[in-house]
């Protein structure tokens, strides 16, 4: 593919499931821009990939607007914007509204913001999409992580909301997985909890959703819809 394409922003790229779409889009040519809040192995790997990396923190309007002023200064437009950028964090006694705002800011305020002041940079090209990462916990709650659940709750309407918007010309979808690869740390007894509550039981890696993603970029037809990706956890 030409290097003239517009790239595609990956936010909180530097691990996981973002450093994996990352990877797999600069491999099929596609130009990345990633945003990065810790140095990892990652980023630097993708930097010899050909990836522009952009630190960045999300905990405010502020720092988002001033991560929004550094992207326009590397690229006139993008092909899409995912919003992969993520933050967990415990609801501690004393500090709730402080977890809730940050989770808010990370998961709600950054996409909303970027998706309203980079408006003009995906309508440069000729085909644009905007992809929220969400969270499948956000269909029936959780009781134990009552803040995260409701800000990637949010970001599912920010999918509704925006599609409308910017019908015709920016297509706004989101991936809501469930567990999709453990930590090197859990035990088995965890693993073999968590492989239980789908019905198809595997821990699939990062790849399901680069091909989730890959096909709501491809499809011109699929605006305003949250694809889930979830092993069947919804039919156990």
């Amino acid at each position: 593919m030409p290097s003239s394409l517009a790239p595609v922003l990956i936010t909180g790229a530097s691990q996981r499931i973002g450093l994996h779409c990352a990877e797999r889009l600069l491999d099929d040519g596609q130009p990345v821009i990633i945003s990065y809040r810790t140095e990892r192995p990652g980023v630097e790997r993708l930097r010899g990939l050909g990836a522009v990396a952009i630190q960045a923190d999300f905990s405010s309007q502020e720092r988002v607007m001033s991560f929004i002023a550094q992207l326009k200064t590397h690229t006139p437009r993008l092909r899409a914007i995912v919003h992969n950028a993520s933050e967990w964090l415990a609801e501690t006694e004393g500090d709730e509204g402080d977890v809730f705002m940050r989770m808010f800011n990370v998961h709600m305020l950054a996409p909303y913001l970027i998706n309203l002041h980079c408006a003009e940079l995906l309508q440069r090209s000729e085909v644009a999409d905007i992809v929220h990462i969400g969270d499948d916990v956000t269909r029936k709650g959780s009781s134990k992580h009552i803040a995260y659940c409701a800000s990637k709750a949010g970001m599912d309407n920010l999918t509704l909301s925006f599609a409308a918007r910017y019908a015709p010309g920016i297509k706004v979808n989101g991936i809501a997985p469930a567990m999709l690869m453990f930590q090197p740390d859990d035990d088995a007894a965890y693993r073999a909890r968590a492989l239980a509550k789908s019905a198809l039981g595997i821990e699939p890696g990062p790849e399901v959703i680069y091909q989730s993603l890959r096909y709501l970029l491809d499809t011109p037809y699929v605006t305003g819809t949250t694809l889930t990706v979830n092993g069947g956890r919804h039919v156990k």
